[in-house]
């Protein structure tokens, strides 16, 4: 299956522990925290420091291994406001699409909002849906965190393997 060639896997494994991770990060720290995952690990965008992240990672790590999966699903994820943005605007375009006049689009304005309400209240359970089944793997199977990097203020590098 695609979701599963390695590149791929590595990505969700990681993206994953990130949510994880900002999951323990977010009962600590007071600012906003953000991340950004690829197949060789996740930057964590915030001010935290190199010890809290170690220390929040090694737990997000240690939790998703004992199957504490729901962490790997994180209400800020970049895939909630790409479906949402998607669904919305969708619906929306719907009832306005072959209208040629301006008139004919404002006559349906109110009907396309009310589309794109709806692509809003879907696109609230398909966004942790996604996230569940393709942009996520909580099953980290042997990824392991091997080092973790300050780059500058605000930004950390985990490198898994």
């Amino acid at each position: 299956m695609l979701l599963d060639l390695p590149f791929i896997l590595e990505t969700r494994r990681n993206h994953a522990l990130e949510h994880a991770t900002l999951h323990v990060l977010g009962r600590t720290q007071p600012g906003p925290l953000a991340g950004h995952s690829n197949p060789t690990g996740f930057f964590i965008l915030g001010d935290v420091t190199t010890d809290a992240l170690r220390a929040a990672a090694d737990e997000a790590w240690t939790r998703l291994n004992a199957g504490e999966s729901g962490l790997a699903i994180h209400p800020g994820c970049g895939t909630n406001l790409a479906t949402t943005v998607g669904l919305a605007g969708t619906f929306a375009w719907l009832p306005l699409r072959g209208r040629k006049s301006t008139l004919g689009r404002l006559a349906l304005l109110s009907l396309a909002l009310l589309f794109a309400s709806l692509g809003f209240a879907l696109a609230r359970q398909l966004g942790p849906s996604l996230q569940q089944h393709v942009t996520t793997e909580a099953d980290l199977g042997n990824m392991h965190i091997a080092e973790i990097r300050f780059i500058r203020k605000g930004v950390h590098r985990v490198i898994t393997k």
